[in-house]
């Protein structure tokens, strides 16, 4: 088996409602996904992750110019050795963000293929599940105005939890007094209701601001302090994580085991967070989840993006060990963003959705998905 050809596709919606996170404000939601063909008539699918505010036309470019030539005529089934290729020819530009995102698509698409080739999903092939289900968490606590929206955000958290949701992570990085104000209310609307917080700044703080925020934080009892400082700010995870009680979480903004080979070897974080659409794909996944259950941190998945980035998160996470083995072990879970975002639902034929207050691990061969050509089509950016 050969690949015939990589194409990307991108797309972009505007949403009705702007929102903001603590770096700027997001007007449309973009997506940039690739469809690996071979001369078998087995097509995967993979997706880079657009960080933050960032175009999809970046990692596209990537895709088209640099790595397409190297995996074209190549067998689809040596995953590895493609992913070393690609990552090897491009280090002297690459290492870091849009182009390791390219990466991560492409490998992504591969997986996908060897499932179908194999009749299996994913996680067969990664050594198995150990778990059929994982809990989500609702991200989203989004501003629509910036700041003083504590009462709506505590609104907000009701929803979450009328919709079946007992895991939530709030944003906060508007400013640490409305940051203070704003979880204060949000913990108080769901107090007795058997809810676990955690908070995500996305580098909003220097180390000071990012210290007295967690201050407060030690009041409640959070599963993790998200992205506290800036990514490349090492010595400031180390500070944080042993100033304050509340667990240190980190890890979309890094790539590659080589890039988490600090964060892991200094144990910066007590949760580590690497994006499948960014951190390599799959064997970047890989590579980094073996590293850190050699450094005892637990590991547990960024998700953003398309249905196509949720697919293949949940075929990691199936496949994903518990780092600290007990007889109840904490398990990994679920990020499900519940922003507006057209390339979820719309994109699959089948919506992955929460039941019973869990999401199932899809079971059909490679990413269990179908996408829709219609969805593909209405969104496309020419």
């Amino acid at each position: 088996m050969k690949i015939t050809d990589v194409r990307v596709h991108m797309l972009q919606s505007p949403l009705a409602q702007p929102f903001a996170f603590s770096q700027g404000w997001v007007d449309r939601r973009s997506a940039t996904l690739v469809e690996v063909s071979t001369d078998a008539g087995i097509t995967g699918w993979g997706e880079a992750f657009a960080q933050g505010l960032e175009p999809p036309q970046v990692a596209a470019a990537a895709i088209e110019h640099a790595l397409r030539p190297l995996v074209v005529g190549a067998d689809p089934l040596e995953v590895e050795v493609l992913w070393h290729r690609m990552y090897h020819q491009t280090r002297d530009y690459g290492r870091k963000g849009a182009v390791v995102a390219a990466i991560s698509a492409i490998d992504i698409a591969l997986w996908d293929i060897a499932g179908k080739h194999y009749g299996q999903p994913v996680h067969r092939l990664l050594g198995g599940a150990f778990r059929r289900s994982v809990q989500p968490y609702a991200t989203g606590f989004y501003r629509i105005r910036g700041q003083g929206e504590a009462a709506r955000l505590a609104e907000e958290a009701l929803a979450h939890f009328e919709a079946g949701f007992r895991l939530m992570k709030v944003k906060l990085g508007y400013g640490v007094d409305d940051d203070i104000a704003v979880i204060r209310a949000v913990a108080r609307a769901v107090e007795g209701r058997g809810v676990t917080l955690m908070v995500d700044t996305n580098h909003a703080y220097g180390r000071a601001e990012a210290l007295r925020l967690g201050h407060v934080l030690d009041e409640m009892d959070m599963r993790w302090y998200e992205e506290p400082v800036a990514p490349e700010d090492v010595d400031g995870y180390c500070e944080l994580r042993a100033k304050l009680r509340t667990p240190i979480a980190g890890g979309e903004n890094e790539h590659t085991l080589y890039g988490f080979r600090e964060l892991l070897g200094r144990h910066a974080v007590d949760v580590a967070q690497p994006d499948i659409g960014s951190c390599g794909g799959i064997t970047g996944a890989r590579h980094i989840v073996a590293l850190a259950q050699a450094h005892g941190i637990e590991v547990n998945p960024h998700v953003w993006g398309s249905a196509v980035a949720q697919a293949a998160s949940l075929q990691l996470i199936a496949a994903l060990p518990v780092t600290h083995h007990s007889v109840f072990a904490r398990e990994p879970v679920l990020e499900y963003d519940r922003s507006s975002h057209p390339f979820r639902r719309d994109l699959v034929a089948e919506p992955i959705d929460l039941r019973d207050g869990r999401v199932q691990i899809p079971q059909g061969p490679g990413l269990g998905i179908e996408l829709r050509a219609d969805t593909l089509q209405r969104f496309r950016i020419a």
